[in-house]
């Protein structure tokens, strides 16, 4: 066998145990169990000759791969406080109630145009904002959100009504938008704060449940009638 092991290679032995570069001593392990069952020479066709190879090849592996190696846990950060707001809130501020540190229940204001990561203080706490829900998502000073409409929309554009974090909007789509299916509302996002341009609003059109002709559509049957006639 120490023979049999001497004339073992790198590519015999994976070949043999049919592991990839690189496996490691789990993998080792269960390709063995596999080979090794395989051939054992007490099953039905079980191959001696090719079980001592087998076994070679585990060992040739085995005694080439790395030690293993040891990882030491990091203790994780302490996580600071946070506020979490709608881009709803965001856009108007507000006042909020918080938790310090020791337990009060602090009411602060918070001023309109925050932005994801801005911290504010409270008494001797610091939180950082979050901005989320509502379907609403925040990139930057930009607002994105995305809202269903009829799919004769879609190929014919027309106007819409859809809530934004700014309320409701009444919104012309045209034939150029709905083919991108993204309309983009500018002004509409965050409002400026310090540093900090005032955002846009995209709107995002996804195809919904038909609800009869497009504005857009009809308004082109009644003018195709009112020439016909």
């Amino acid at each position: 066998m120490i023979g049999n092991e001497r004339s073992m290679d790198v590519r015999k032995a994976r070949d043999r145990l049919g592991v990839k570069p690189g496996a490691d001593e789990r993998a080792l392990r269960a390709a063995f169990r596999e080979a090794a069952k395989r051939n054992h020479p007490d099953r039905p066709g079980g191959d001696p000759a090719a079980f001592r190879e087998t076994m070679d090849a585990y060992r040739f592996l085995r005694d080439q791969s790395p030690e293993p190696l040891i990882f030491v846990p990091v203790p994780a950060a302490p996580r600071h406080n946070t506020i979490d707001i709608t881009p709803a809130f965001a856009v108007t501020g507000g006042p909020v109630m918080v938790v310090s540190s020791r337990g009060r229940r602090l009411k602060i204001s918070l001023p309109a145009g925050l932005r994801p990561g801005e911290r504010v203080r409270a008494g001797a706490d610091e939180f950082e904002v979050l901005i989320r829900g509502e379907g609403s998502i925040v990139r930057g000073d930009d607002l994105w959100i995305t809202i269903r409409v009829s799919p004769d929309v879609l190929v014919d554009g027309g106007r819409i009504l859809a809530v934004t974090p700014r309320g409701e909007r009444s919104i012309w789509i045209s034939r150029k938008a709905a083919a991108r299916a993204l309309v983009r509302l500018p002004g509409e996002g965050l409002p400026a704060r310090g540093a900090h341009r005032q955002g846009d609003l995209f709107v995002r059109l996804a195809a919904g449940v038909a609800r009869g002709e497009s504005p857009a559509r009809r308004l082109l049957r009644q003018f195709a009638a009112a020439w016909a006639a």
